[in-house]
């Protein structure tokens, strides 16, 4: 079968179900899966067992079935753990020392795509640099060949009980006060996922879009694109609620809206967790992505902490926390990592430590955030078409030369009172500008459209 080499991204396979993915190329993709992380491992597929899981997405039952399938033909035992948020198929992994894990989703994407996220054993993603590459090269290939005389078995398993036991353990319930809290699931995985966890609190839940739905039939499941938080924004002023969160379609992010419906950036919700963190740990190390607000080493720092900066994409924040033995990583894009989670990404603990950390403060969100906005004056992060990347990226440093340049990620200048990150996109010809300045909102306009006129001139 012809098979599209597009759909092996960089931290997953991902396509418009139909057309580049359909259930026949599931089932290779869950055998080569399979070879993949025998390889890895040194042994046969008849060694190892998987987990894999599937979001509520429309496609998702038949080609679940057909990516066990695959697995199993290879010899591989599989964990069915059925319908789930994406972090619960990493617990899955993580908690039961499973060999890896397959996670039936398109994440935050349009109705039309499908995917599916793989992991390997501690719940470390598989990347274009590990893994993804070789699942490519071998399905493009050809080289399956036949399947094992043996196939594997399936053991469908009940994760949820286990699952809300383990967040208990981050943050402490008796400690959350009443209060009144929009909630907005996008039609994905959050209400089977984090749901039954708020319904251990005592606080007034205005539950919207809250039923998985493929269908989509409110919004788009990201968050993280204006005009699908407008909503809750305006959701959270009508209701005069404490605070609003959103999540994207698997549930594995999640976003925040302060009391008065303004949006709050993931650099400065790191700041905040940091400051958490570092209570119930003194002097722990927290990483935070290169296009983040200064607001986050200068919070860690301040508190305690040892704050280090890293390459965005969670692939790498996951092998730099354990590098560092770091408590607990933020990126700008609202991923959020626990080390005592598999060091992985979740869209639950972060809001169960939220609604903490508003009712230990005894302050609003708006006025927690507040303390950042006033000091920190960020871009966001804005796009441009460029056709060659690394030509314009040598012009930015030529430029910049009087500043501190890094290359960790893209290219990032930093100056006393400014800073900025450029990193080229990895699937589009594009460069992604993110700028701070220290001084005033004024400043910041000033040196984001410098930046800017000089990336597209």
């Amino acid at each position: 079968m012809s098979i599209d080499p597009g759909i092996f991204k960089a931290y997953d396979v991902r396509g418009i179900y139909g057309e580049q993915i359909d259930e026949d190329l599931a089932e290779l993709i869950g055998r080569g899966f399979a070879r993949v992380l025998a390889s890895e491992y040194g042994t046969s597929p008849s060694e190892l067992t998987i987990a894999v899981g599937r979001d509520m997405r429309l496609s998702a039952p038949a080609l679940t079935e057909r990516y066990i399938a695959g697995i199993c033909a290879e010899g591989a035992d599989v964990v069915d753990i059925g319908m789930v948020g994406t972090e619960q198929l990493y617990f899955t992994v993580g908690s039961r020392d499973l060999d890896g894990g397959l996670m039936c989703t398109a994440s935050h994407n349009p109705k039309a795509y499908t995917g599916a996220k793989l992991v390997k054993r501690g719940a470390i993603a598989l990347s274009g640099d590990a893994g993804i590459g070789e699942l490519r090269d071998l399905l493009l290939g050809g080289g399956l060949g036949e399947p094992a005389t043996t196939p594997g078995t399936r053991e469908r398993v009940d994760i949820q009980a286990e699952f809300e036991e383990a967040c208990l353990r981050f943050f402490d319930p008796a400690k959350v006060r009443p209060m009144k809290v929009v909630l907005d699931g996008g039609n994905g995985m959050a209400s089977r996922m984090v749901g039954p966890l708020l319904d251990r609190l005592p606080i007034e839940q205005v539950k919207t879009y809250w039923e998985p739905d493929g269908n989509f039939p409110d919004h788009e499941p990201n968050p993280l694109l204006p005009e699908n938080r407008e909503f809750i924004m305006r959701k959270v002023v009508e209701e005069r609620a404490d605070l609003g969160i959103a999540w994207d379609g698997d549930a594995d992010r999640c976003f925040f809206i302060d009391d008065q419906g303004e949006f709050v950036d993931g650099d400065f919700l790191t700041a905040l967790l940091g400051k958490h963190v570092l209570r119930r740990e003194p002097g722990a190390t927290i990483l935070y992505d290169v296009r983040a607000s200064r607001a986050v080493p200068d919070t860690v720092a301040a508190h305690g902490g040892t704050a280090i900066v890293n390459r965005v994409g969670h692939a790498f924040m996951k092998a730099a926390m354990r590098e560092h033995d770091a408590a607990f990583a933020g990126e700008v894009s609202g991923h959020y990592y626990f080390r005592d989670f598999w060091c992985a990404d979740s869209g639950t603990i972060p809001a169960l430590l939220v609604l903490e950390l508003v009712s230990v403060e005894g302050r609003p969100l708006s006025e927690l955030v507040g303390e950042f906005r006033s000091r920190y004056f960020i871009s966001g992060e804005i796009n441009s078409e460029v056709a060659d990347q690394e030509a314009k990226m040598r012009e930015i440093a030529e430029r910049y030369a009087d500043g501190e340049i890094s290359r960790l990620d893209g290219i990032s200048v930093d100056y006393e009172d400014w800073h900025f990150n450029v990193r080229p996109s990895n699937t589009e010809p594009l460069l992604r500008l993110n700028l701070e300045s220290l001084v005033s909102p004024e400043h910041m306009a000033e040196k984001r459209d410098e930046v800017l006129a000089l990336i597209r001139s």
